[in-house]
């Protein structure tokens, strides 16, 4: 009777025609264009709608099957631009200094809207109360041409003379300023700035913008022109799932710590630290702007920044010498694979 109830139930599917949605179901799944991505730094905020979109299903629905690369020491530029990743979180920085140097390097998405970064010092420093006043100064920094250059330019416009001691440190920069060690350092108000607010760590802070450093992006997703060109769609739909995972953490934003926090238990342990750094992306519509824009990448503003480092001596040619000639910096982004 079993076998006799089987057979009817068989023959009733494939009268239907729902055995044929099986094997079809299974090619779907295997022809889902695989996408990779490079983070630049471990795990944070500035990560969060690609998680999203990765573990709420929203790169499957549009046909994809992405993998976050974990971060590691090359940097998410390098890894672009040699075909290991086909997308990559860059700094704005980054891209204007590796495009123009010949890397195959065009960025495609603005994580935030604004600059997220700020230079800092501790609360108590009656001696320091504009950028000049850090003259003769130690600053605690990270080893790139772009620090320098834009704390001198800061100090220059606030009528010093752009002077400072440097001691590279990289992250142990903030455990020397909290020691005293140095005089001032530079962070990300969204990260660090959070960090330190809880743990009631008193600072100040003086805004680049405020003293004659332009806007920027500080954190983009970039891809390649060979990408770009080769994979059109699928780069559409990588991008347009992107922005709704971080369309998902501005709507959202408690459901969205619990994704990051879940899908990265090993790494991710201060609780009160993702959600306090999501809430600051948020109220500085950072992840998306005052008006709406999410992704979206300003011309004016990455020109503007393209401008300022070409002026600074910091743009150089793929011998190491800096460039004479402002490059064209229209290519060195664009918005047209966004929604």
């Amino acid at each position: 009777m079993a076998i006799l109830n089987r057979r009817r139930l068989l023959s009733a599917v494939a009268a239907t025609g729902l055995f044929c949605a099986l094997p079809a179901a299974q090619a779907s799944a295997q022809e889902l264009a695989k996408v990779t991505v490079a983070l630049d730094w471990t795990v944070n905020t500035n990560h969060i709608g690609m998680f999203i979109a990765r573990d709420q299903g929203f790169y499957k629905e549009a046909g994809l099957d992405v993998t976050i690369l974990p971060y590691s020491d090359m940097s998410a530029g390098v890894l672009v631009t040699t075909g290991a990743a086909d997308f990559g979180i860059v700094s704005s920085t980054g891209v204007f200094s590796q495009r123009t140097a010949g890397a195959d390097l065009v960025a495609t998405y603005a994580v935030v809207q604004h600059e997220t970064g700020r230079l800092v010092f501790n609360d108590d420093r009656q001696d320091i109360r504009s950028p000049k006043d850090l003259d003769g100064k130690i600053y605690a920094g990270f080893g790139s041409a772009w620090e320098r250059r834009m704390i001198a330019s800061m100090i220059r416009h606030d009528g010093g003379k752009g002077e400072f001691e440097v001691a590279t440190l990289g992250t142990s920069a903030y455990e020397a300023l909290a020691n005293r060690a140095v005089d001032f350092t530079l962070e990300i108000v969204t990260w660090e700035g959070v960090k330190n607010e809880l743990e009631g760590v008193k600072q100040r802070a003086f805004r680049y913008s405020d003293y004659g450093v332009p806007d920027e992006h500080t954190t983009l997703l970039a891809s390649s022109d060979k990408f770009l060109t080769s994979q059109p769609e699928t780069a559409k739909a990588f991008l347009a799932a992107t922005q709704r995972g971080y369309a998902y953490a501005v709507d959202h934003p408690d459901e969205a710590s619990d994704i990051l926090l879940r899908g990265n238990q090993d790494m991710l342990t201060d609780d009160k630290l993702i959600r306090a750094s999501l809430k600051a992306l948020n109220d500085g519509n950072f992840l998306r702007d005052h008006d709406g824009t999410i992704g979206k990448m300003r011309p004016a503003t990455m020109t503007a920044l393209g401008d300022f480092l070409f002026e600074a001596g910091i743009l150089h040619d793929k011998d190491g010498n800096p460039v004479q000639e402002k490059p064209d910096f229209s290519g060195y982004f664009t918005n047209d694979f966004l929604p």
